[in-house]
């Protein structure tokens, strides 16, 4: 009974949502991406240069939002650099993308190394603090669940619906998924296959930013190192286990954040009885077999991973 006590509880999913928030920026991100034909394994990097380049901004004096925009910003940087490698040079995805991984995260630690040479402890910033919704946040379970949460989770859950809207209701929307099925019949048309692609990959990876940035900026108040932890990498399998769609993306993330918050009261609960790696592995576990169990009836995009050149029929 101790365990339904926890599943029903609203302090739980309160938890299990804020977990969830940066796996959400992630995976909107790299479902972008890959709806335009583009795999961007540049995820893991982009997380840290938005943790670092958010906290930095705001820690050297701008306020919490102009540390987003700053986060969301460098994250379109790698991620030009990361279409213009692949796009018009058609070089492997796979390997860009694990390149600007280790790029980015090289660059954000030496940025805050040459910034901080002598600190041991990193430095700590105002973070965003929790809004009660007034009206919402007073109703049972669902108000401390969901409607007590820091405005960037608000921003998560707010583009998981304008992510949706856009692909699926807009011209746009329609032309980037066409680009990542079909990108001649695109160009037929007398659209840039490449500055669809390019575009989509750097606005996916300005959402990866925005991951990284709730870590430093809205779960923590600091930067250090390690923080990321294979969140980007969860994300890319998320977006297979979502089908390529924002609002089953939202439900892999919300899993995902509850699997972690189980484990960790689960841990409270056994105590020392059974090793803590046990519990640690259990979220990712079960999102494996999740991801086996949808994977193999995913509706992939047709052109992914495949380089597409002017002309080329």
């Amino acid at each position: 009974m101790e365990y339904v006590d926890i599943l029903t509880s609203a302090s739980f999913w309160a938890a299990a949502i804020r977990i969830a928030t940066p796996l959400i920026f992630g995976v909107l991100g790299a479902l972008i991406c890959e709806r335009a034909g583009v795999l961007n394994l540049g995820i893991e990097g982009i997380f840290v240069v938005g943790a670092m380049t958010g906290w930095m901004a705001v820690w050297l004096g701008a306020d919490l939002w102009t540390g987003v925009a700053v986060a969301a910003g460098c994250g379109a940087v790698f991620g030009l650099l990361h279409g213009i490698l692949t796009v018009p040079l058609g070089l492997s995805q796979h390997v860009s993308g694990l390149g600007i991984t280790l790029f980015a995260t090289a660059v954000s630690y030496f940025t805050y190394r040459t910034a901080l040479p002598n600190v041991s402890s990193p430095p700590r910033i105002e973070a965003f603090q929790p809004l009660d919704v007034p009206g919402l946040s007073d109703l049972p379970f669902i108000g401390p669940a969901l409607f007590q949460q820091t405005p960037m989770t608000f921003l998560a859950l707010a583009l998981v619906l304008v992510v949706g809207f856009v692909l699926y209701r807009t011209p746009l929307g329609l032309a980037i998924r066409a680009v990542g099925d079909n990108p001649a019949a695109v160009e037929a048309q007398g659209l840039s296959v490449y500055g669809l692609r390019i575009g989509a990959v750097m606005v996916g990876s300005a959402l990866m930013a925005l991951g990284g940035a709730f870590l430093t900026m809205s779960a923590f108040d600091a930067f250090f190192f390690g923080m990321i932890n294979g969140r980007g990498w969860i994300c890319i399998a998320l977006v297979v286990f979502a089908s390529w769609r924002p609002g089953k993306a939202l439900l892999g993330a919300v899993l995902f954040g509850a699997f972690d918050a189980f484990q960790i009261r689960l841990q409270n609960e056994v105590g020392g009885a059974i090793p803590s790696q046990v519990f640690l592995m259990i979220p990712y576990v079960l999102s494996i077999v999740a991801l086996v169990i949808v994977a193999r009836k995913a509706d992939y995009p047709r052109a992914l991973l495949q380089p597409y050149f002017r002309g080329q029929r």
